[in-house]
């Protein structure tokens, strides 16, 4: 996982089931899961929603900032919905895919820093710290 989409809420989404059950079961889960893993998911506990509404339901929630989006080292897109909808970073496990959302005032700094050495603004960056949770580091 390397990279992450954190959209603003601008859109407001039109209720269907199949959102609502989306957004039911992204309510409950930790970490990020694929839309493979979220429609298996929706299958197995009896909601017969389809891969590609899955796909859509997931892309209009990032769309409207509902969710966070990660891509994976292999360009798969898998998504969360963070306890926080300002702009914010993730510690995820390789491993097990445990997720800590965290704040980052010095990758702010450092990223205004740099940018106005070179002369860029309206900046926008991404800042995602992969490694082994504890529960895994203990297990290897």
């Amino acid at each position: 996982m390397n990279q992450a989409q954190q959209a603003p809420a601008t859109r407001v989404l039109r209720a269907t089931r199949q959102r609502a059950a989306v957004s039911a079961l992204l309510d409950r889960l930790d970490d990020f899961r694929s839309a493979q893993d979220i429609h298996e998911e929706l299958r197995r506990v009896g909601d017969g929603i389809g891969l590609t509404t899955v796909y859509r339901t997931l892309q209009s929630l990032a769309d409207a900032g509902e969710v966070d989006v990660l891509r994976t080292g292999t360009g798969e897109a898998v998504y969360r919905r963070c306890a926080s909808a300002e702009h914010h970073h993730h510690l995820v496990c390789r491993r097990c895919g445990a997720t800590v959302e965290i704040e980052g005032p010095a990758v702010e700094t450092w990223a205004q820093r740099i940018a106005e050495q070179h002369g860029f603004s309206e900046l926008s960056h991404t800042a995602e710290i992969f490694g082994l949770c504890r529960e895994c580091s203990a297990t290897t």
